[in-house]
């Protein structure tokens, strides 16, 4: 169904809002719509704004209502890949900022995986989900062990190898890419996986940043590789 004048210009401004960084009020103006896309939109904005900007006493809300507002544009069109894969976005930021053993309690890592499994059998060839499933591997790998992580969760160090390239090919030029996977690396073998890091961390940084986001995550890269030119 084609998107009225109304809706669309609602969106464009949802958008450029998000463009520019003003990611609460993304969040306001893609609800406002009512619609898969603007609440999609809107749990994006909700879940960056909450894990790289707000206060550690302003996170719970944030994400809580990152979650919602994905789950409701799930309802409204089952369908979306990009709804399935803000949920598991939203579901993955809140996870990251609490301990091992309340994101187990909560059960994000399955939901995480799901949503993020979904988004992929709805579009086979979208990169984010690729690299939210190879990121899932890594961290989980991480904090449980090679063994307990193959075994309770079957997670891998391969699969998360595999994952990210997958989302390399299909997102050369996605800043947030080069620094994910880094970030993988790292976390699978630090020491053994430094140069390979240090190289991504470097031909990210080399991509011009687009908007806001992609600033934000420029910035982190830049100290990624000044942390580890100094380790």
């Amino acid at each position: 169904m084609q998107a009225s004048p109304a809706g669309a210009q609602g969106i464009e401004a949802a958008r450029a809002a998000y463009a520019e960084g003003r990611f609460v009020e993304a969040a306001a103006l893609g609800e406002a719509l009512g619609t898969s896309e603007g609440y999609a939109l809107a749990a994006e904005s909700l879940a960056i704004h909450g894990y790289y900007i707000a206060a550690e006493d302003e996170q719970p809300e944030l994400f809580a209502h990152a979650i919602r507002a994905a789950d409701e544009a799930i309802r409204l069109d089952p369908e979306s890949a990009e709804a399935h894969f803000q949920s598991a976005h939203a579901i993955g930021r809140e996870a990251q900022t609490v301990s091992v053993m309340e994101a187990l309690n909560r059960g994000y890592a399955r939901r995480t995986r799901e949503a993020a499994e979904e988004a992929l059998r709805l579009d086979p060839e979208m990169a984010e989900a690729h690299l939210t499933l190879a990121s899932w591997h890594a961290e989980i790998v991480n904090k449980m062990g090679g063994l307990v992580a193959r075994v309770t969760y079957r997670a891998t160090r391969r699969n998360a190898l595999d994952y990210y390239e997958k989302a390399l090919e299909r997102a050369p030029d996605e800043k947030t890419v080069y620094l994910e996977y880094s970030n993988g690396l790292l976390l699978l073998g630090r020491n053994r996986n430094r140069e390979q890091a240090r190289e991504l961390l470097s031909r990210g940084l080399g991509i011009p940043p687009g908007d806001a986001y992609d600033r934000i995550i420029h910035d982190l890269m830049a100290e990624r590789l000044a942390a580890l030119d100094d380790s």
